[in-house]
């Protein structure tokens, strides 16, 4: 959920009747709506119009020309309304595709010889043409974030498009080469930096709302960190950033690290860094992993600022599980859970509030050990169900220890009754990890979440579970 937004443009631009900027993308296109505001809304024939413009940019071949083109084309797609930008997407799939027929021909070939020239020839006739219109795009000023703007609203149309995907696919294809490792810049964010990159972390909050200017600077302060990757041709939009507590021992709570009124520690002190938010900004660049990257460069840099630091884990959220437990509500289901935890169930899919501090220790026991069982066996594919596990298992994390009471606040009650999980990034052990997840799925994990993990696979075949869990979950009130 985004944060509050702080404008940083002043009212005379909506006397003038022109809606204030957001962010940068806006400000690129301020100057084509401007140009368009008075006019009759786009329809059909102006996205016919920014097709063609499309066809003459590709048979461009001067620089300065195409540069020209690529700016006309790019005008004529800001000018679209809904309906037009629907027509618009259709056309860029039905005109800028492959040929099936040379496609064919060119396997046909390649089976036949499978020589490197034949080879060659194949992938140039599969390569859609929309991808080198995409590339010429990028000769305006600007281009880029006009296009990751652009894949933004694709994203929203897919699903009741379908046909749409292959297009999706290609601008992943190009921005995963124009938003490689070789061109990001880290950037350490800190009271000093601009206010136009602080407003940003203010509104792409995602994972802990940030409550104004206030809660910002104390997340900012000396016992804090805070890292951004910017992209040179978004030099004002970060794309991905991430917040670092720096504490003695392993953070098991994030309510007081989100506390604006909690004392300043010595950071020199601190044995512990703690990830406690990560957030992508950047929409339209779904499905480019910029965060194995920037948790390894922090990890390291933090290490040669504190030698003192000897862990680095996350403080995690587990935003689906009280969904898995609606979906095991039925009858059936419900059977094999304890009595307790299936009126548990019973309350979150009723969306009653839930006052679950204090509580007894056979339902913690019984939530932990489901909630262990949840992250470890339950799959989407091959891959956990839980898309905060499978980003940080992808990047070589452990599953470390869960933590009863996490989150308190409405939001962590509800998405996952108050539990939070510490994943452990051991530098020596990251590319161990990562590999065999990549390889075979398979999930790091401490010997004490391991034995959380069997307790709950014996809760999920009907049997009672009694044992002490306190050791793989913190259950510690703070």
């Amino acid at each position: 959920m985004a944060g509050k937004r702080l404008s940083t443009v002043t009212d005379n631009d909506e006397v003038r009747g022109v809606p204030r900027p957001r962010h940068l993308f806006d400000r690129i296109f301020r100057p084509w709506i401007r140009s368009t505001s008075t006019k009759r809304p786009s329809r059909a024939r102006d996205a016919r119009h920014a097709i063609s413009l499309c066809h003459s940019l590709l048979s461009e071949r001067g620089e300065v020309s195409g540069a020209r083109r690529a700016t006309e084309a790019l005008t004529a797609y800001g000018s679209l309304d809904s309906s037009a930008l629907e027509v618009f997407f259709d056309r860029l799939v039905d005109e800028f595709s492959p040929d099936p027929s040379r496609v064919e021909r060119a396997a046909s070939t390649y089976t036949a010889d499978p020589s490197q020239a034949n080879l060659v020839r194949l992938q140039t006739e599969v390569e859609p043409p929309r991808q080198e219109l995409f590339r010429r795009f990028n000769m305006a000023p600007g281009a880029t974030a006009v296009l990751v703007r652009m894949r933004e609203k694709l994203l929203k149309t897919v699903a009741a498009h379908p046909e749409r995907c292959g297009l999706d696919a290609d601008l992943e294809h190009v921005f995963r080469s124009w938003f490689n490792r070789g061109f990001l810049v880290l950037q350490r964010i800190d009271w000093r930096t601009p206010a136009l990159i602080l407003e940003r972390l203010i509104e792409y909050e995602a994972v802990h709302q940030i409550e104004g200017w206030r809660d910002l600077r104390r997340r900012l302060a000396d016992d804090r960190r805070c890292y951004a990757f910017f992209h040179p041709a978004l030099p004002d939009e970060p794309l991905i950033f991430i917040e670092v507590a720096l504490t003695r021992g392993l953070a098991t709570h994030v309510q007081p690290l989100l506390n604006p009124d909690e004392t300043v520690a010595d950071p020199s002190d601190a044995d512990c860094a703690i990830f406690y938010s990560i957030t992508n900004c950047q929409k339209g660049l779904q499905g480019v992993s910029f965060g194995n990257f920037l948790i390894k460069q922090v990890a390291e840099d933090l290490g040669r600022e504190f030698p003192r630091l000897k862990t680095f884990a996350t403080l995690s959220p587990i935003p689906d599980f009280s969904r898995w437990l609606k979906s095991r509500g039925d009858a059936t289901a419900r059977t094999h859970l304890p009595p307790k935890l299936a009126i548990l169930v019973e309350r979150v899919e009723r969306g009653d509030p839930l006052d679950l501090d204090p509580i007894d220790a056979e339902l913690r026991s019984a939530t932990c050990a489901l909630c262990a069982y949840y992250l470890f066996h339950a799959k989407r594919g091959h891959e956990p169900l839980d898309p905060v596990a499978r980003f940080h298992l992808a990047n070589g994390a452990r599953l470390e220890q869960l933590n009863w009471m996490g989150d308190t606040s409405r939001r962590g009650l509800g998405q996952s009754l108050g539990l939070m999980v510490n994943y452990v990034y051991r530098l020596a052990d990251v590319e161990r990890n990562h590999e065999a997840y990549a390889k075979q799925c398979r999930i790091a994990a401490s010997s004490d979440f391991q034995r959380l993990v069997r307790l709950g696979l014996r809760l999920d075949s009907g049997d009672p579970v009694t044992d002490d869990v306190h050791s793989a979950c913190n259950s510690t009130a703070q």
